[in-house]
């Protein structure tokens, strides 16, 4: 039973259940009508579950020597999943992914493929990424992107544009909250020598790079109006998100400081979400009002 446990642990259930719901938010922004084959939705939810799981046995695997000493805890540091037992456990999480993926009705090869590439950018980022630095930041970014887009794959076989304007904005917007990351751990990121912009070129650079990813992210949301890609209800939300982004920016380059920038990256989390907000009602609104 213990086991048991432990490999439940291992995948970290929450944040594969995230995974699943970036994967309908997807699917939702595609196709808001839900005129959908639901065993494809069924099998990408799976598929974004069980490669999520796969990637927090990576993690912990990897850092298992790090957390013996600062998660004693954890499955593998406490020794109720041995390291080769996790290495198998991943492998058969990626088997069961890749199954799933391929069983999508018409877009199983295409589900693959870009169900791969995501497993090969997180498993990039938990290998050798997490101490690059900018490289590092733009791949979680990417993780964080993906599961939109696969979920639109799944949904309509192809990539419809507000999903990918709505992918670019969260790249865009992550990538900002990474580098402000850097600000609150530079100290410590500084003695694991992690390269972040604030460890290399100083706070007020890192707040600087950080705007401008923020701004970026900022004149795209226009775009989707622009384009008739989504309804009336996409306004009141996404000008919260902006109008956010654009106070944290002037606040974070007034002042970089660690526990600014601590702030600023907990409520750029919450504009993200608004955001994600704005696009599911922008979508429901234009196909049903």
């Amino acid at each position: 039973m213990n086991k048991l446990v432990g490999f439940i642990k291992l995948m970290r259930p929450v944040n594969c259940a995230m995974m699943k719901f970036a994967v309908f938010v997807g699917v939702l922004l595609a196709n808001p009508q839900l005129d959908l084959n639901w065993f494809n939705i069924l099998y990408g939810f799976l598929t974004g579950f069980t490669f999520c799981a796969a990637a927090m046995v990576i993690n912990d695997y990897y850092d298992r020597k790090i957390d013996a000493i600062n998660e004693p805890q954890r499955p593998i540091p406490s020794g109720t999943v041995k390291p080769k037992e996790a290495l198998a456990f991943m492998t058969v999480l990626i088997v069961v992914g890749f199954v799933f993926a391929l069983l999508v009705a018409s877009n199983g090869l295409l589900c693959f493929v870009v169900a791969a590439v995501s497993l090969g950018i997180t498993a990039t980022y938990l290998t050798v990424g997490k101490r690059s630095g900018l490289p590092g930041n733009f791949l979680v970014s990417a993780c964080v992107a993906i599961p939109f887009i696969y979920g639109s794959v799944t949904a309509i076989g192809g990539v419809g544009l507000n999903v990918m304007l709505f992918a670019s904005m969260a790249f865009l917007s992550n990538t900002g909250r990474e580098i402000t990351k850097g600000i609150v751990d530079v100290k410590g990121d500084k003695v694991e020598g992690v390269k972040t912009l604030a460890v290399r070129l100083g706070e007020k650079v890192a707040a600087v790079v950080a705007v401008v990813f923020f701004m970026a992210a900022v004149a795209l949301t226009p775009v989707t109006w622009f384009l008739c890609l989504v309804g009336i209800l996409f306004v009141p939300l996404v000008l919260v998100t902006d109008i956010g982004l654009i106070v944290c920016s002037g606040l974070l380059l007034l002042n970089p400081s660690r526990e600014k920038a601590r702030k600023i990256k907990n409520i750029v989390l919450l504009l993200f979400l608004v955001g994600l907000l704005a696009y599911i009602f922008g979508a429901l609104s234009l196909s049903f009002f």
